[in-house]
């Protein structure tokens, strides 16, 4: 907000509106603490359990029909039971989301919400959003129950053209402005690879069990043919250490990855404009935070 005063002031005003200061880096940290913890209790409130317990025992309870003489005779009294307590579980579930999108999409996360949809609107880029603080998941996906609001695209701000058009003294200062971080080759690469891998361990088993399967034939059939299934057993480890090989990489490139992203942050704390952080890099913070 430093970058334009046009947008420290709409801070301030929406922060009016909401009694809390968005231009005060401290006071906004505590404020994103405390409505994480809220938003995260109001997610495990007993309704939420109570709800998906009762909603699953209505959705099985017809499942135990065929295996109950009791339940058989009462065909029509388990089945209306079935149906209250599916629509029982819903109607509880339905009101927990409720009450979780009412903390989510009101208050001073709401303000803070207009707050970032002001300073893109102006140019600045949102180099990191949280996925809980528009209701996304955690992998970032989907719109999510309360998204930044979008504005309009503002003009530069005039005052920066005003400056140009009047020379400054020689002993005024002029502020430097603030380098912003090249990325490195080894983030790129890292974000490249990001979602790649994650097999190995599975194909692994996978051909270890195989190789088992085929000895065990072997043995209880007689067939001498079954014993080539030995031969998975190096192409399992194989594939382990390739897996372990890829992890270390990544493993690597993440800590790269990381340290490239706080000097972004510290950059854009600066008063640098920073670029918008990729769907990798933001999944990376979200880890990290």
């Amino acid at each position: 907000m430093r970058a334009d005063t046009r947008v420290r002031e709409a801070a301030r005003g929406i922060g009016a509106r909401y009694g809390v200061d968005y231009t005060d880096d401290a006071a906004v940290t505590a404020l994103l603490t405390e409505r994480r913890k809220s938003l995260e209790t109001e997610q495990g409130r007993p309704a939420a359990y109570l709800g998906l317990l009762t909603l699953m025992a209505g959705m099985f309870l017809p499942f135990g029909i065929p295996l109950s003489p009791a339940l058989d005779a009462n065909l029509f009294a388990v089945l209306g039971a079935a149906g209250g307590l599916t629509v029982v579980g819903m109607a509880l579930l339905v009101h927990a989301r409720a009450q979780w999108k009412h903390a989510l999409r009101n208050g001073p996360l709401a303000g803070y919400r207009e707050v970032l949809g002001v300073a893109h609107a102006h140019g600045i880029p949102l180099a990191h959003i949280p996925p809980w603080l528009e209701g996304r998941t955690n992998g970032g996906g989907g719109k999510g129950a309360a998204p930044i609001p979008t504005y309009p695209p503002v003009e530069p701000a005039p005052e920066a053209h005003a400056e140009a058009a009047t020379a400054p003294s020689p002993s005024a200062t002029v502020p430097a402005p603030v380098p912003v971080p090249t990325k490195p080759w080894a983030v790129s690469y890292y974000e490249h690879v990001a979602d790649a891998g994650g097999w190995h361990d599975e194909v692994g088993c996978l051909l270890i069990l195989a190789g088992g399967g085929g000895v065990t034939w072997a043995v209880t059939v007689g067939t001498g043919a079954g014993y080539a299934a030995l031969l998975l057993v190096p192409v399992a480890i194989w594939v382990w250490l390739a897996g372990r090989r890829q992890g270390r990489e990544k493993e690597e490139l993440r800590e790269e990855a990381l340290k490239y992203v706080k000097e972004l942050e510290a950059a854009q704390a600066a008063g640098a404009r920073v670029p918008e952080l990729s769907p990798q890099l933001r999944t990376l913070l979200d880890g990290h935070h």
